[in-house]
């Protein structure tokens, strides 16, 4: 892993596996990218889905499960100003699920830093072009992750052509 960045917007090395959300929390809710699947830890329950039940998706919205319009909601970006908005906010992974068919939603506490916006955009660009390469289960692979982000923030590419270009060598890899 030695092109790996340390974080991509909400996603993050924790030390030892990839986390989505804020993992500090002693009460919080958290992703954690296995090799196994997707694991979801909140306050009340634990859960795997194993990468191959994940057939669409997986996107993500920040500040509200359901934003109007985008990725974003009123208190997506509130969440990393300085003062009593520091920390507060989710984020949620949506997806659908196959055996049985279903949609559904993860959430994740926001970490207390500011996502930058370039890096959100990275974020969701990763998540987008891995499944509709169908190749979610790339995510366990904790070498690969770190590769993307590497490779992502290294080039910081802005324009749709060149995501689309950077994703497709990362695709390959």
């Amino acid at each position: 892993m030695s092109d790996m960045g340390t974080s991509l917007g909400p996603l993050e090395w924790s030390g030892d596996r990839w986390t989505v959300g804020d993992y500090s929390r002693p009460y919080g809710d958290w992703l954690v990218f296995r090799a196994d699947g997707l694991y979801q830890r909140t306050r009340t329950e634990e859960l795997l889905i194993p990468w191959s039940r994940i057939m669409l998706g997986p996107r993500f919205t920040l500040g509200e499960k359901h934003p109007k319009s985008g990725n974003y909601g009123p208190m997506a970006m509130l969440g990393g100003l300085p003062g009593p908005w520091k920390g507060i906010g989710r984020g949620y992974l949506h997806m659908t699920l196959r055996h049985p068919y279903e949609d559904r939603v993860v959430a994740f506490n926001r970490h207390p830093r500011w996502y930058d916006m370039t890096e959100l955009a990275l974020f969701g660009a990763l998540l987008a072009h891995t499944g509709h390469a169908k190749k979610v289960h790339k995510f366990g692979d904790a070498d690969w992750v770190g590769h993307a982000i590497g490779q992502l923030l290294r080039q910081r590419p802005r324009k749709l052509r060149e995501i689309e270009r950077v994703m497709d060598e990362i695709l390959q890899a």
